[in-house]
């Protein structure tokens, strides 16, 4: 249990590592939409009533909302079709006509490339501005490279059940190449405890060896109950000076890096629907706030990198094809280029109502799942 001094930084972390990252992504859809001729009315950071705000010279109402856990830009001729007539009857509004000048800077009048441009470049921001993190991160503090040694492998573990011995180097794992230590702990984490082929290198000849890491209840360094995959092997404390790269060498690095957490992700969720893992790692914004805190407390640098994380996880999520999220409105717009015209107006309404049904139930069970591990 946080003490009552944990609190208020638990809540400013919180604000903002989320009103970065959502601003970052609300940005992308603004910066492209005014690049494509678009009159963006409002960009707000948080939902409900305005805070603090003001009017830019080209019309835009820039402000801080109530209710910190999202944002919007609202774009001239977005979202007519989820209009309704003032009493809440379900009727859509009939929109009245356009002027040639309204429609030149309405979103709806847009040619399809140009509407999914706009639309693409929130989740592009997302992980553009992660890249630039892990980026900055690797050209100021380097990168520590542990060679990939046993150092001591674990009484009756899975590493010595599949013979690891001490002093074996971690050539490869499921025909992935290992170049340190923490990408032998990396793969074997998100593989969680499926069967893994290990190529070792032992006495100067290749050994390939079958090893599945068990899964145990551990408390991570914050004392989260957590499981977590475990080899039962550790370093042997060979390490290299840290690695300073270059500025090209970085962004390299730093690519590599988000695909990792792209990928990570896409496992743990592909795990999740095979049965391989439980529900109860999915977080949601209690999760995020203790986190966040935790991230903060423990210095900057994992401040920063949670941040870049979890802004590569909102872009990615905003890419799935449900209807209300970004991927649901490609998704309609490549229905839209395959056909010659739109879905009806009726078609897409519901589509969007099915998407918020959907988004809200998710939130409930992982707000839930939040509680609970409380």
């Amino acid at each position: 249990m946080d003490s009552i001094f944990d609190i208020p930084v638990t809540a400013v972390s919180f604000i903002l590592t989320l009103s970065i990252v959502v601003f970052v992504h609300e940005f992308g859809h603004f910066i492209v939409a005014r690049r494509n001729g678009v009159r963006c009315e409002s960009f707000s950071i948080g939902f409900g009533p305005e805070i603090f705000g003001y009017t830019d010279k080209l019309g835009t109402r820039w402000k801080f909302s109530a209710i910190p856990l999202g944002g919007y830009v609202k774009m001239f001729g977005e979202g007519e079709t989820m209009q309704m007539v003032e009493g809440g009857r379900d009727e859509p509004v009939v929109p009245r006509e356009l002027t040639p000048e309204e429609r030149a800077v309405s979103f709806k009048y847009k040619t399809i490339p140009q509407r999914a441009a706009i639309v693409f470049a929130g989740p592009a921001a997302n992980f553009i501005f992660a890249i630039a993190v892990f980026w900055a991160m690797f050209l100021f503090a380097g990168r520590p490279i542990t060679e990939p040694v046993i150092g001591e492998v674990v009484k009756e573990s899975a590493a010595a059940v599949a013979g690891f011995r001490a002093g074996d180097r971690v050539l490869s794992i499921d025909n992935s190449a290992v170049e340190r230590f923490e990408d032998v702990q990396r793969v074997v984490a998100i593989g969680h405890g499926g069967a893994m082929s290990f190529v070792v290198e032992r006495s100067g000849e290749q050994l390939t060896l079958t090893a599945q890491p068990r899964i145990i209840e551990d408390k991570d360094a914050f004392g989260n109950l957590t499981k977590r995959a475990l080899l039962g092997i550790s370093s042997s404390g060979e390490t290299r000076k840290i690695e300073r790269p270059g500025l090209v060498q970085a962004l390299g690095w730093s690519i590599s890096q988000t695909y990792t957490v792209v990928d990570s992700t896409f496992v743990g969720i592909g795990q999740m629907i095979s049965g391989q893992r439980g529900t109860e790692d999915l977080g949601g914004p209690i999760r995020i706030a203790k986190y966040s805190g935790q991230a903060a407390k423990s210095g900057w640098e994992n401040f920063v990198i949670f941040m870049a994380i979890l802004s590569v996880n909102l872009g990615l999520i905003n890419l799935f094809p449900v209807p209300l999220l970004d991927g649901g409105h490609l998704l309609f717009y490549a229905i839209e280029a395959v056909r010659g015209h739109p879905l009806p107006e009726r078609v897409q309404e519901w589509g969007l109502r099915v998407g918020l049904a959907l988004v809200l139930m998710l939130m409930v069970f992982v707000t839930w799942n939040d509680i609970v591990q409380l």
